[in-house]
């Protein structure tokens, strides 16, 4: 059996194929579901009326979408130009580090700024951290042809080890009865809520600018295009004129950055301060987003909403049905095969050899 690249697409295909994902999905979970001794229509009815079925459901939705939007975001740019970035979750805890310590410990360090530039100086030193977590990686593939998978994924847990250290040392908040959490944020550092009474916040909107900025960039841009030529084919690129290194740094500053600004976001629009257990995996959720978006920037919106929903649904039905939360999981993995299988087809076709 081989694969043979099809001459041409038919739209029928590329309007099956998601249809066919779906269906695919939808099967598998179902067994699932069935294996776990519970109905299947009544388990579903109550994914979906977890995740997206009143408006405390959306807010709880959209919460959870905020720091996935932009780790999906930050794993797009990467992989837009073969940039393999694996490490958004260790960029995401080096952001609200950085957040932390400029919006947390300046107070005791002599330095004070009014609340709208300690905001920015809070934001920007917190894409810088993800950046510079991804710099080193980039520049050693560029230079000496490194993995960056291994070497991405590798700095996820020399972080995590650091913010360990650091939550029992310089940023341990003294009052927090031994636990270990960082000091919080000044209150009017803290990002405002859309709605009243409920947990989501204004960095939706700043995922929702970035994405459609994003989108720019890659279609309107010569940076964008020599992205995408990049990742397209490198040495092919960089025979037309494209300067590869100048593009892998910048590819690895906009999506370390993205990723250190989710870790920013996250500690400014809900917890107010770090822990270890601050993500339940943002970083490599991020990759599914990004890959079920097609490494579409406005692709990004909709996946990060729909993983959202999904992991928030499942805790819901999990207490009304007793079926395990961890099918959400199955869920999002299920979904990210099938629609890379699809997606596959529609440009291939196997052959008998």
């Amino acid at each position: 059996m081989r694969l043979e690249r099809r001459t041409a697409v038919s739209p029928a295909a590329l309007v099956l194929a998601p249809v066919a994902a779906i269906a695919f999905t939808l099967l598998v979970s179902s067994l699932l579901v069935l294996w776990a001794g519970a109905p299947v229509a009544p388990t579903w009815a109550a994914l979906v009326r977890g995740g997206f079925g009143s408006v405390f459901a959306w807010s709880e939705t959209l919460t959870r979408a905020t720091p996935l939007i932009l780790t999906g975001l930050a794993v797009t740019v990467a992989f837009k130009a073969r940039l393999f970035n694996i490490g958004a979750e260790g960029q995401l805890y080096a952001g609200a580090l950085a957040a932390v310590a400029v919006g947390g410990l300046h107070g005791g360090t002599g330095f004070d700024a009014p609340p709208a530039l300690l905001f920015v100086l809070m934001l920007m030193a917190a894409a810088l951290a993800g950046a510079l977590l991804l710099l080193g990686p980039a520049l050693l593939k560029v230079r000496l042809g490194v993995d960056e998978v291994v070497t991405t994924l590798l700095l996820n847990f020399i972080v995590l080890l650091g913010v360990s250290a650091l939550l029992d040392g310089p940023l341990k908040d003294p009052a927090a009865l031994g636990w270990p959490q960082s000091v919080a944020l000044k209150d009017d550092l803290e990002l405002s809520k859309l709605v009243a009474g409920t947990r989501v916040h204004t960095g939706l909107l700043g995922g929702f600018a970035l994405a459609v900025a994003l989108w720019g960039l890659f279609k309107y841009s010569l940076p964008g295009f020599d992205m995408r030529a990049t990742g397209a084919n490198t040495r092919a690129a960089a025979f037309a004129g494209v300067p590869i290194t100048r593009t892998m740094v910048l590819v690895s500053l906009l999506s370390g950055g993205l990723a250190g600004l989710a870790g920013a976001v996250e500690v400014a629009g809900r917890a107010g301060y770090v822990t270890l257990d601050m993500s339940p995996g943002y970083g490599y959720t991020g990759i599914v987003i990004a890959m079920l978006a097609g490494l579409h920037p406005l692709g990004v919106l909709a996946a990060g909403v729909f993983v959202a929903g999904v992991l928030v649904g499942a805790d819901s039905m999990s207490r009304a049905i007793n079926v395990p939360s961890y099918i959400a999981d199955v869920i999002v993995a299920a979904s990210l095969i099938s629609v890379l299988v699809a997606t596959l087809l529609t440009q291939y076709r196997v052959r008998r050899s």
